[in-house]
């Protein structure tokens, strides 16, 4: 694979060269990281700068309908909008269904936008492991907007705030004691709340969590990132395409004011040094893959199991060793 023809293809907007490099940057295989390398550092200095909002929900807020809806109202804006879907892998099979294509049909047909399903094939924080570097080919690309839409709402569903400027969090209205369906954690993540299917008879439900939310922010303690009156909580409907335009609004005054104060630079510095400690992380862990670390593990195991060392002793001396 030519990686220099490659990464021109790219930077020139070619979609099929898109394709098959995130395809490259999802490849395990030792030859193919290296080329990954190689095409990551030559786009490194394209020059272009997407805004990347990482989205994320309980199952069944609607989080597909909502992405077609706002992506079709950003690409009527002359936006060129990507979509990087994570589906849950299956700890069987290792297998993941990819529908998301199937599940945004009209926002897959539309010419200004890109959608790319990817399994997270069992990597924890609610996207897949390569998300981050699909993400910047997505930007090299001429993408305006990247949307990246996780797993789903939990404990470790939140690494996508480490790739993202804006982190919105989608919540149906109702569903019982509304403030413990969401963590604090994530909750104070979040820039923007957004309560969907704000329409018909769930109307009067969604304003008062968005109510209950509301107040559940203002107590939070303030972050430094954020100007006066965020992070809010909103209403939206995205089946009757109602409080988008809205959304979108209140993103860009965020991202705008984030930018004239230097917190847009500074988090992307951030993020840039936190995803190279977990590069170092992942390339110590892949070393404990080999033949040669699996068996010293295997006999130390043996060991361990026997009484002959405490696991903790075993563990450093393996370190030792590996």
């Amino acid at each position: 694979m030519d990686i220099t023809e490659l990464s021109d293809r790219i930077i020139a907007g070619d979609r099929r060269a898109l394709a098959r490099a995130i395809t490259l940057i999802e490849s395990g295989r030792a030859d193919h990281r290296a080329q990954a390398a190689d095409l990551m550092e030559k786009l490194k200095d394209s020059g272009r700068e997407a805004v990347h909002i990482g989205l994320s929900g309980t199952p069944g807020v609607g989080k597909s309908t909502f992405i077609e809806s706002f992506g079709m109202m950003l690409t009527a804006q002359g936006l060129r909008v990507a979509v990087l879907a994570v589906d849950p892998s299956s700890a069987r099979s290792g297998g993941s269904i990819l529908g998301d294509k199937t599940r945004m049909e009209r926002l897959s047909r539309d010419p200004n936008a890109f959608i790319r399903p990817s399994p997270s094939r069992s990597h924890l924080g609610g996207v897949a492991r390569r998300t981050r570097e699909t993400v910047a080919l997505c930007e090299a690309a001429g993408f305006d907007v990247v949307l990246i839409e996780t797993v789903g709402v939990g404990q470790s569903e939140t690494v996508v705030a480490e790739m993202s400027d804006l982190f919105i969090l989608l919540l149906a209205p109702g569903g019982g004691d509304e403030l413990q369906g969401v963590k604090r954690g994530i909750m104070e993540m979040a820039d923007i709340i957004l309560v969907n299917k704000a329409d018909g008879d769930l109307k009067p439900a969604a304003l008062r969590t968005c109510s209950d939310y509301a107040g559940a922010l203002r107590l939070l303690r303030k972050r430094v990132q954020d100007p006066e009156g965020f992070p809010k909580a909103m209403t939206v409907s995205a089946l009757q395409e109602d409080g988008l335009q809205t959304a979108w609004d209140e993103m860009q005054a965020l991202i705008d004011w984030r930018r004239a104060e230097g917190h847009f630079a500074a988090r992307r510095a951030a993020q840039a040094r936190y995803w190279f400690g977990e590069e170092v992380r992942q390339a110590l862990l892949a070393r404990l893959e080999t033949a040669g670390a699996r068996a010293v593990m295997e006999d130390y195991a043996a060991r361990v199991a026997r009484g002959e060392v405490t696991p903790t002793v075993a563990a450093a001396q393996v370190l030792d060793r590996v």
